[in-house]
């Protein structure tokens, strides 16, 4: 997602849309990405170190961008 100090002109115009539907008590729209990946680790502590690693150095750009991810177990 876009750190909240970064103008979102899509959210602006994903929230001016909604409006023009008749949405309007709809405000604060922020759009972001979301990545799924399959990784294979020996820990879950290692597949976190590998998400953060990977995050920083390519999923996103830490300077616009905060980012969170969730863990899961293959075939949970």
């Amino acid at each position: 997602m876009l750190k909240q100090a970064v103008l979102d002109p899509q959210g602006a115009a994903v929230e001016n849309s909604l409006k023009a539907l008749g949405y309007d008590r709809v405000s604060g729209v922020r759009v972001g990405k979301y990545i799924e990946l399959n990784l294979e680790a020996d820990s879950r502590e290692e597949a976190a170190l590998k998400v953060e690693e990977m995050s920083r150095r390519l999923l996103s750009n830490p300077v616009i961008e905060d980012f969170s991810y969730t863990l899961q177990e293959a075939g949970v």
